[in-house]
């Protein structure tokens, strides 16, 4: 089955740099290219890609406007991985707290990035602890909902999401705590159900806005 990518940037040479790079693989396949956010659900109603490769500053509707409004109006949303020319770009944070399932930088390699489409394409998010560690440090706790939030959450489920913020797979979740892999499984399932985040990076931003997790 062939991945279908949209490419939204507003400079045309890093469209066709990365269609070249996208086209070349056999499972991959670029559909469409936008310029600018605004044109961004059109071009998903129109195209069904899978994915959508969004850059976060464009002069018009920016990235995490565009996704916000993706997500919003648009039944069976594609993924979204948002592009950066910084880890730390503020924007990067605000467009992962709207619900995209990732980042990367535009200065990762090609295989990183045709990496990074299969695992947001079948699931996964790209998750940079660092990264977000030192973006949600920045901005501090907010508290709202905290509280209540933290007392609905298990003992094993807190393990859980603190070994999902330093980036931890299922697999790797499970044989720090000595448990299956289809029990972690169903903790992150009911956490990502608790925090009402679409994904794992949405729950960790989550933890670190609520003061579950510090940045420290």
């Amino acid at each position: 089955m062939t991945i279908k990518v949209l490419l939204v940037d507003d400079e045309r040479l890093i469209r066709a740099g990365l269609a070249a790079i996208i086209d070349a693989e056999d499972d991959l396949a670029v559909v469409g290219e936008a310029s600018d956010g605004s044109e961004v659900p059109g071009e998903v109603r129109r195209l069904r890609p899978d994915v959508v490769l969004m850059d976060v500053r464009m002069p018009r509707l920016d990235g995490i406007q565009a996704t916000r409004h993706l997500l919003a109006t648009v039944p069976e949303p594609p993924r979204i991985i948002v592009v950066t020319t910084f880890e730390n770009d503020e924007y990067v944070y605000d467009a992962l707290k709207a619900g995209a399932n990732g980042f990367l930088l535009k200065r990762t390699r090609p295989e990183e990035i045709l990496q990074a489409i299969r695992m947001v394409a079948h699931g996964d998010s790209l998750l940079f602890p660092a990264a977000i560690r030192e973006l949600a440090g920045r901005h501090g706790p907010s508290g709202a909902g905290g509280a209540d939030w933290h007392g609905r959450l298990t003992g094993r489920e807190g393990d859980v999401l603190r070994l999902m913020a330093k980036g931890y797979s299922n697999a790797e979740i499970a044989e720090e705590l000595f448990v299956s892999p289809q029990t972690v499984k169903t903790h992150v399932g009911n956490i990502l159900a608790k925090t009402q985040a679409r994904d794992r990076t949405q729950a960790v931003i989550f933890a670190y806005e609520t003061g579950f997790i510090t940045p420290g």
